[in-house]
């Protein structure tokens, strides 16, 4: 059984139909990216999957049950971190758990690992105002893991990020990913990043966007930057820039 499934889902914002209708499968622990043209629906899908935007036609299933509403067992993220500035480094970690109301003594444990595993221990006792931008898109991350979530959504986390701390988060990511192992789903433009990062890419068309190309990444992990210049993974971008170029013509 599918993780998260959509199933000929499309959305409205009054007169504009913003998402045509998409029909997809995330997988158990399978690292999925999503890519598009700006405009295209990618954030009103996510939203969609995330239960917090009623679909205008389909549904979504978790775990072969209908969604309606947003479930703790879903995480997004969001471009900006969203950080609360007078809290620290860790607080803001463990927000989730306090909401839950998971004993202290667990957040502090939880918060330790995840620090740990997010290689920010260094900086628990800091404000947020201290931290780099990629730190901070670390800790958002972790912030949606902490919880541990079946399913991670990321809408485009590295979009503020400069090109070199963009290459650095995402190897981060990478790490982070092949030690927690969920299922995720990530927006992002960078084609480059999308075939780095996934086990599969899909391509949106224009507005109303639909899925129009399905592309496996048999890559081997785990993955490293180093790989970008290799033959296959040269091949696979070139494939995603082919199933998007159409796309980009037609805005």
């Amino acid at each position: 059984m599918s993780k998260l499934a959509a199933q000929g889902v499309a959305h409205r914002f009054g007169e504009v139909q913003a998402l045509g209708r998409v029909s997809l499968k995330l997988e158990p622990v399978q690292f999925t990216c999503l890519v598009g043209p700006s405009g295209c629906g990618k954030s009103t899908l996510l939203r969609i999957l995330a239960g917090l935007l009623i679909p205008s036609e389909g549904e979504v299933l978790f775990n072969g049950q209908p969604l309606r509403s947003p479930s703790r067992a879903l995480s997004l993220v969001f471009q900006d971190a969203n950080l609360m500035p007078w809290r620290t480094v860790e607080q803001n970690l463990r927000l989730p758990l306090e909401l839950a109301g998971v004993p202290r003594q667990d957040q502090a444990k939880s918060a330790a690992a995840m620090l740990d595993l997010l290689g920010l221990s260094e900086f628990r006792q800091a404000r947020p105002g201290a931290l780099s931008g990629g730190m901070a898109q670390r800790l958002a991350i972790g912030r949606a893991l902490i919880a541990d979530p079946e399913v991670l959504l990321l809408d485009e986390p590295f979009g503020a990020l400069d090109a070199l701390t963009r290459e650095t988060v995402s190897e981060e990511l990478l790490r982070i990913w092949a030690s927690s192992r969920k299922t995720v789903l990530m927006v992002t433009h960078s084609i480059q990043e999308a075939v780095l990062l996934a086990d599969r890419v899909l391509v949106m068309s224009t507005r109303p966007g639909v899925i129009v190309r399905d592309l496996p990444i048999p890559l081997p992990r785990p993955r490293s930057l180093e790989q970008i210049t290799q033959p296959d993974f040269v091949r696979l971008a070139a494939e995603v820039r082919a199933a998007l170029r159409p796309q980009l013509k037609r805005r």
